[in-house]
């Protein structure tokens, strides 16, 4: 992975990182999750992660779809 990837987004929820990260990708912008949580608890938080190159394309699709 010789890309630098940057934080676009951060959740304490899994499921609302993923479907960011599905949305993002199906936009063709091309996205990774990282998961910082406790697993047997949900407690912790969730990455999403973008090429630096993406970085403004990835903020103007949140921006635009008024994810929160």
């Amino acid at each position: 992975m010789s890309e630098n990837w940057v934080k676009v987004y951060t959740t304490g929820d899994a499921f609302a990182a993923e479907v960011l990260k599905q949305g993002l990708t199906e936009a063709g912008i091309p996205a990774v999750t990282i998961s910082k949580q406790l697993a047997a608890y949900n407690f912790g938080e969730v990455n999403v992660m973008v090429s630096q190159l993406d970085f403004d394309k990835a903020i103007e699709y949140i921006f635009q779809n008024e994810i929160e």
